[in-house]
Order: C-alpha cells, then sequence, then structure tokens
C-alpha cells in the first residue's frame, strides 16, 4: 500500500473514535502482516470492491470492544454478545466508509460488515497483498487495523497491491 492510503485509514480511525466513541487514539508503528490469524480477539472485517478490491480488518482486544459497544449504547454490555458485534460491525463500516470516500479513484464499493469473534480466528487477505497492519492505542487497550488492497490493472497489466 502506498503511504498515503495507509495515511486515510489512520485519519478514518483517529475520526472514528474520536467522534463517535469521544475515545482518543494514538497511532503505533505499522507493520506487514505475516500469517492469517487475527491480532485481538474481535474483528470487523469488510470487504471493498472495484478498481482495488480486499479486505479491511478492525480488529479489537476485548475490552476495547465492550467499551466501545457502552460508549454507543450508554449501557455496558455483560460480554461479547450480539449488542457488541452489532456496534463492531458499524464501526467497521464507518472506518472502511470514511477511507473509500477519499480513495475515489478506485471506485470503491463496500461490503456488509461481518465480526468475527474469539481468540485465534483467522481472516484471508487477497493473497497479492500482504495486510498492512495499523495498531493504535487508546485508554481501553489495543485497536489494529487492517488493510489489503489489490489494484486491478488495466487490460494487459498485472494487478499491483496498493
Amino acid at each position: 500500500m502506498k503511504d498515503e492510503h495507509i495515511e486515510l485509514f489512520i485519519e478514518s480511525v483517529v475520526s472514528v473514535f474520536g467522534t463517535m466513541l469521544g475515545c482518543e487514539v494514538k497511532r503505533k508503528e505499522p507493520y506487514l502482516k505475516d500469517g492469517s490469524q487475527a491480532t485481538c480477539e474481535v474483528s470487523g472485517v469488510i470487504s471493498l470492491s472495484g478498481k482495488a478490491k480486499g479486505t479491511v480488518v478492525l480488529s479489537l482486544e476485548r475490552e476495547v470492544a465492550l467499551c466501545a459497544t457502552e460508549a454507543l449504547l450508554m449501557q455496558r454490555p455483560d460480554g461479547i454478545n450480539a449488542d457488541v458485534t452489532d456496534a463492531i460491525g458499524e464501526l467497521t463500516n464507518m472506518i472502511a466508509g470514511s477511507a473509500k470516500a477519499k480513495l475515489e479513484e478506485y471506485e470503491l464499493s463496500v461490503g456488509l460488515p461481518n465480526v468475527v469473534t474469539g481468540s485465534g480466528h483467522c481472516i484471508n487477505f487477497p493473497t497479492e497483498s500482504p495486510p498492512v497492519c495499523i495498531p493504535f492505542e487508546c485508554e481501553w487497550g489495543t485497536v489494529v487495523v487492517e488493510v489489503g488492497l489489490v489494484v486491478d490493472p488495466p487490460q494487459g497489466t498485472e494487478s499491483q497491491a496498493v
């Protein structure tokens, strides 16, 4: 991915967490992901399609998922339940949608979010593009956004990772 694309996802996370949750996040150093195991226990997964195809994952520690849900619903969930998966799905949609709006040249469509929970779950990304992981820390714990995108080539050329 290009640095400017990574920056769009960073801006999206900072904006959504600040505006929707009243929670300040601090970015750590991005890195390339090795393997398919999720970084944290709760992952919001959303696909992007258009002139670029790929996956965006919002991976949160359990406590972050619970606190984020509490901030949205004004009530603390007892554990990972339907309210939590709905809240994390919506946050994933907001982050992907915000970045999508700034990637107009790729004419992207955002799929419906899917939330996966449990230690050690796996997420598949396009094989042509190892995902870039962008970790954040906040008062609730760790949040990692993982992005893997591949640009559709013009006729007669090969795909490129964005």
